[in-house]
């Protein structure tokens, strides 16, 4: 009967191509809503701005996104519906449940990927395949970060965003260690003690929006420190396959979360961070409310194009101890998987959707806006940003022009849903040879914009961040086929008991007044954290641990 249904949808899309005249872009003649339920969205509500625009123009579409929150995943399961286009945080017990439930579109059935996915079949053949070998044989879906070559890796994110005019005001003072660069942000809040609209100022301003099994930022700081990622209740070491729990005494964790608390006993912490939303925290970087940034999204892209005209910037600079992670391509992909719900009425239009996503065109329009008003391609096929798309992707608060003229700003029409395709750093078969990454464009090689950056320059020798970084000491994360085990019954009770604790005394910790009151929360949370049973969490992610080490040795 289901299939039966199916022919019978995909004979009516038929017809009223038929009847429209159509090309075959996917677009139809009644405009369709699609839902979007998206893991990975900071968003909800229908996608409004330029982005909108596209896909109602392309596909006669309209997008409303759920994003994940309390109690979503649940009620959309218990529906029986999970959306049209369903993205996953991971490939870990959510997704593999709505798999076991029926509750996602096989790709394969009624040659759906075929004849609606086709850039997909013919590019994506070993992320497919990978998907399929998780799902016993049949294909879902593909997982983000799809490289065209293994040989290299993602460009860094964590990029350590120093305000490097401040810090050449107070000499340049070198910091090795954690420790000693509280000392330096002490030292740029004497010189900078108010923002642009005379707020005060801090080292860093966080947020809890994205907090998971620990504090978002604080395993991110242990990441960008160590270089180990983060992975199920701690953080992991590729190079030897060592799995440090998040409570390991003067373990990556906490030594971060300690950093954190100094920062706030000498007043350099944001003390809105647990409470505000990102957007809040954004808004208090583009004013010049913080002074380090260990995110190039939450540091240079969110500062610098305002400040141009005051010669200030922030650039990359780590502790000199640090050793950033870099994530290794993979033509497998990541984790983060692209899927249908099995009950759209609507799977070929949403096939064609993700397709276009996988297109070179919709791969830069998503990472930089509407072709020919933002970025285009010159006489010998290299890309390269308009005087327009330039200002717009670095300053996002730009007010769209020509045919996207009263669309908001750029940054209204950004895509929502959170989620890649391809990696920003594999080749771009329609850019002559060069990347998505605007990094990398022959076009974008410049000089430097202001005299801060010609300073940063001269003191590094390097003209760029990701120069910078891949001149130090780093590590790889390699990508693998690694799935992660699936958490149900009473341990995931056990988990979500365990990891609820951590959260919330993390940070009941970062804003303890002195050290005797952090060592104490600290030692409550690991009493409590024992008696919901942490041994059994560690257990399972050591075990865990040890198969994904066992995945990238295979890889290598």
């Amino acid at each position: 009967m289901k299939k039966m249904m199916k022919k019978v949808i995909v004979l009516t899309l038929v017809c009223a191509m038929f009847v429209s005249c159509f090309t075959g872009c996917g677009k139809k003649e009644k405009t369709v809503t699609l839902t979007i339920y998206s893991q990975l969205a900071n968003f909800s509500g229908e996608q409004l701005g330029w982005s909108a625009k596209i896909l109602k123009d392309k596909f006669n579409v309209v997008v409303n996104i759920v994003p994940d929150q309390d109690g979503v995943y649940e009620t959309r399961m218990e529906s029986g519906n999970l959306g049209d286009i369903v993205i996953w945080g991971s490939d870990g017990s959510d997704y593999q449940q709505a798999v076991a439930t029926g509750m996602l579109y096989d790709w394969e059935e009624d040659d759906l990927l075929h004849e609606y996915g086709s850039y997909i079949e013919e590019h994506m053949a070993n992320a497919l395949q990978k998907n399929r070998d998780m799902n016993g044989g049949t294909l879902y879906g593909f997982g983000h970060n799809v490289a065209t070559s293994a040989n290299d890796h993602e460009a860094f994110f964590y990029t350590w965003d120093l305000r490097w005019d401040l810090y050449k005001e107070i000499g340049y003072p070198a910091y090795n260690t954690l420790d000693e660069f509280v000392d330096v942000l002490a030292q740029m809040k004497e010189v900078c003690p108010k923002d642009d609209n005379g707020n005060e100022t801090y080292a860093v301003s966080l947020w809890p929006d994205w907090d998971g099994n620990m504090v978002m930022y604080v395993k991110a700081m242990a990441t960008a420190y160590y270089g180990y990622d983060e992975f199920q209740l701690g953080l992991y070491d590729s190079e030897t396959g060592t799995f440090h729990g998040a409570l390991e005494e003067n373990g990556p964790y906490l030594t971060a979360l300690k950093f954190f608390n100094q920062l706030h006993q000498r007043g350099l912490l944001d003390p809105n961070s647990m409470t505000q939303t990102y957007d809040e925290m954004s808004e208090k970087v583009q004013a010049g409310g913080t002074f380090f940034s260990i995110f190039d999204y939450s540091g240079n892209l969110s500062y610098n194009e305002k400040h141009i005209d005051d010669n200030k910037a922030m650039m990359a600079w780590a502790p000199g101890d640090a050793t950033p992670i870099a994530y290794g391509l993979s033509t497998l992909g990541g984790n983060r998987v692209w899927s249908i719900g099995a009950n759209t009425e609507y799977p070929e239009l949403c096939m064609e959707i993700i397709n276009w996503f996988c297109t070179p065109e919709g791969t830069m329009t998503y990472n930089y806006g509407p072709q020919g008003l933002c970025w285009d391609y010159d006489e010998e096929g290299h890309p390269y940003f308009t005087e327009f798309g330039k200002q717009a992707y670095f300053d996002k608060e730009t007010e769209m022009i020509g045919d996207y003229e009263g669309c908001g700003t750029f940054n209204d029409g950004t895509f929502q849903f959170n989620n890649t395709t391809w990696t920003i750093n594999a080749e771009n078969p329609d850019a002559n040879g060069e990347k998505y990454n605007y990094q990398y464009w022959s076009s974008y090689q410049l000089p430097a914009q202001t005299e801060i950056e010609q300073d940063w320059r001269d003191y590094t020798g390097v003209n760029s961040a990701q120069e910078y970084l891949n001149a130090r000491a780093y590590k790889v994360s390699p990508g693998t086929a690694y799935q992660e085990a699936k958490i149900e019954g009473e341990f995931k009770t056990t988990w979500e008991a365990v990891t609820d604790v951590i959260v919330t005394y993390s940070w009941r910790a970062i804003y303890a007044d002195d050290d005797a009151a952090y060592d104490q929360i600290v030692s409550e949370m690991i009493d409590q954290a024992n008696s919901y049973g942490y041994d059994a969490c560690m257990d399972w992610s050591n075990e865990q641990a040890q198969i994904r080490h066992q995945c990238e040795l295979d890889v290598q």
